[in-house]
């Protein structure tokens, strides 16, 4: 969902195409179905962890090319969406 390198991933991972903090106790953690929210989601935790701004809001803008929203078909929904 997220995009995160998997080498850098700091915990266990549980699923082959999910980071640790996307997929745990056997279902992913996001529950909504929002790119924009899991965006926002993502960006905020990021920069509570210290990224600074610019890369966190181009690495949340990158999580539209993830697998998972592709195949949601939530990306194109009609002009192409941008991060804000």
């Amino acid at each position: 969902m997220c995009l995160m390198p998997f080498s850098q991933d700091p915990g266990v991972r549980e699923h082959e195409y999910y980071c640790s903090y996307c997929y745990k106790n056997g279902e992913l953690t996001y529950k909504g179905d929002d790119l924009h929210a899991f965006q926002k989601l993502w960006y905020v935790r990021m920069r509570q962890n210290g990224m600074s701004r610019w890369r966190a809001k181009f690495s949340a803008w990158m999580i539209r090319f993830a697998p998972h929203w592709k195949r949601e078909k939530r990306l194109f929904v009609g002009p192409v969406n941008t991060y804000h």
